[in-house]
């Protein structure tokens, strides 16, 4: 089974690297964007235990590690 994570700061949150890359994008000549953000992308594999179980210990390891839940959020997606 593997699962993938999603974590992006929450709306209203000033995301200083997503202004960056798009400045640099469009002095590079590739314009076309509103707005970048910035999040994190994590895969997990995980073995011998249900999707309800697995979405259940992934959503701990968001809040107490992987995400800092006051500026941010996540998404789990559990496939398999």
């Amino acid at each position: 089974m593997k699962a993938k994570i999603y974590v992006t700061l929450k709306k209203g949150v000033l995301d200083p690297q997503g202004k960056a890359i798009h400045a640099s994008l469009t002095h590079l000549g590739i314009g076309g964007g509103e707005d970048v953000r910035v999040g994190k992308y994590m895969e997990i594999r995980l073995h011998d235990m249900g999707k309800d179980a697995a979405k259940k210990r992934l959503d701990e390891a968001c809040r107490r590690l992987l995400a800092n839940t006051v500026i941010e959020e996540y998404r789990i997606e559990v496939e398999g």
